[in-house]
């Protein structure tokens, strides 16, 4: 599993948004400066966050976007599964089950199935609001003893 630029920097702005809840919508170009990321790839991202219910969206001179729910009611999963299509490991294991002709005979596939789980469990228990919090211990887990140092 590869999480493209996409799906990262869909990542970057629902956290951006999360920081700023509560404040009036937020514009894109806050969000691109505070971030330094491109505006007009921006606007492919946040036209996907919108379009799938993620965002509310003004228009006006005070518009811009804010999250359409609050930040411990978005899960990390969620917000990728939108931007990527699928966080499976091997093509064979997506979203809408094995598609492979040699399932019944594979010998690797319990593992792939295995690491699916894992990614989805660990990607759906972190939440936007774990990550603003900077909940390290959660978001680390038993994952990574080297990680919680940084």
């Amino acid at each position: 599993m590869m999480v493209s630029t996409k799906g990262r920097y869909a990542l970057t702005v629902m956290v951006d948004l999360a920081k700023h809840t509560g404040e009036d919508y937020v514009s894109l170009a806050d969000i691109a400066e505070r971030e330094g990321l491109s505006m007009k790839y921006l606007e492919s991202i946040i036209s996907i966050l919108n379009k799938g219910g993620m965002l509310k969206s003004a228009r006006g001179k005070n518009g811009g976007y804010k999250l359409a729910r609050t930040p411990a009611e978005y899960t990390i999963n969620e917000i990728l599964l939108l931007t990527e299509g699928s966080l499976a490991p091997v093509n064979c294991i997506m979203q809408d089950g094995i598609k492979c002709d040699k399932a019944a005979t594979c010998s690797t596939l319990p593992l792939w199935a295995g690491l699916d789980k894992v990614i989805d469990k660990y990607l759906g228990g972190i939440t936007l609001q774990d990550i603003i919090d900077g909940n390290r211990k959660k978001i680390l887990g038993d994952y990574c003893e080297q990680c919680a140092q940084i």
